[in-house]
């Protein structure tokens, strides 16, 4: 097993992509806590992870607020004494709309969630275990809207392009305690959210379900979008030995969308 010992936190691990690193990461020998900030969905994967033999910590985290994200690293160290991995996961869509008519407060909310709240979990990992130890893992979730910016979705790109930068900064800072950081850019995944997303989209772009999954689809290399099972397989390597020589790098998972 490649995370054999480890210890993990998972920030959006009660659906999609994040439930899929929860479950990869329990599957490869690694306990993992699982946030966000409804409680039933974790509640399931957290008995999942146990089905498998590993232990489990379930923290409703609302990283709207800054309070919380110090409280889940508080209770993974009350519980493991550890943080090897950090997966930067929880994100919302924000407002899909112009910038002439951008919705502030809703604005406000996703950098509060999506990047705000990333910086503040891996300050306080950093902090209270990962440089102390000299050791530790971070994966940061960007987006293919992360590199290029669509129509209607300033500020959910905007978030993610700032996830990349924020991957080469902290990668830069803490090279030198042996931690390493790095930041996957899926492209559309199948799932709830990907479908309000298109639903909400099409819509204002006046296109069928039908002409808007075409589009993806036809974007990228292979012709589909991605199962969230893809992104937690890589996932599992940027957290493993496999992957020791790697720091500061966003890698696309996107169905060949993007080339670099």
């Amino acid at each position: 097993m490649q995370l054999e010992g480890k210890v993990a936190i998972v920030t959006g691990g009660g659906k999609g992509i994040g439930r899929a690193i929860s479950l990869a990461f329990a599957s490869e020998g690694a306990d993992v806590v699982v946030a966000a900030r409804t409680n039933a969905p974790l509640k399931e994967v957290a008995s999942e992870i146990e089905a498998m033999g590993r232990k489990s910590l379930v923290v409703v985290t609302d990283l709207r607020h800054p309070e919380p994200a110090l409280t889940l690293v508080d209770r993974t160290l009350e519980k493991f004494g550890k943080v090897d991995i950090l997966v930067n996961n929880s994100g919302i869509e924000g407002p899909i709309m112009n910038v002439a008519e951008m919705d502030l407060e809703g604005w406000n909310e996703l950098l509060a969630v999506n990047l705000t709240g990333a910086m503040l979990c891996a300050k306080y990992v950093l902090e209270k275990s990962m440089i102390p130890r000299q050791s530790g893992i971070i994966i940061n979730i960007s987006s293919g809207q992360g590199r290029k910016g669509p129509p209607l979705r300033s500020a959910y790109g905007s978030s993610k392009f700032a996830m990349i930068g924020l991957t080469q900064s902290l990668a830069s800072e803490v090279g030198q305690y042996g931690i390493r950081v790095n930041c996957i850019a899926p492209g559309p995944v199948e799932g709830e959210r990907i479908e309000r997303v298109i639903k909400t989209t099409r819509e204002k772009m006046g296109l069928s379900a039908e002409q808007f999954m075409a589009g993806a689809g036809a974007r990228s290399a292979l012709g589909r979008i991605v199962k969230p099972e893809e992104v937690a397989a890589l996932a599992v390597f940027l957290a493993s030995e496999q992957s020791s020589a790697i720091t500061g790098q966003t890698i696309n998972c996107d169905a060949g969308m993007q080339m670099n």
